[in-house]
């Protein structure tokens, strides 16, 4: 693997962690909780197109390097502004525990 310029992690984000939020009538509503703030690089994978019930969805892949985390639990989020991107798995990429690389997929919240 070539060396990662730790001058890449330009983009500032939000780590976030669900939390679910009693809706008053027995059901819950899922908020998310500010964990931290870091910094990241940030990289585009794919672009596909799907079908739904209402009508073509539009699914957007990116690979987020950061430092290395032992605290990412499935359901988590990273958020750059008003862009929202649900982490769907993670990975150390070399196993030197340097940094921790996040596939994710640019959702709304």
């Amino acid at each position: 693997m070539q060396a990662l310029d730790p001058g890449a992690f330009s983009v500032r984000l939000e780590l976030l962690s669900p939390v679910s939020v009693s809706d008053g009538q027995g059901g819950a509503e899922i908020s998310y909780s500010l964990v931290e703030r870091l910094w990241a690089r940030l990289e585009p994978v794919s672009i596909g197109f799907d079908e739904e019930a209402n009508g073509s969805v539009v699914r957007v892949t990116h690979e987020i390097w950061m430092r290395a985390r032992s605290d990412l639990a499935p359901g988590m989020r990273l958020r750059m502004g008003s862009r929202n991107f649900a982490i769907n798995g993670w990975r150390d990429p070399d196993e030197t525990g340097r940094y921790t690389v996040c596939r994710t997929e640019e959702v709304g919240l």
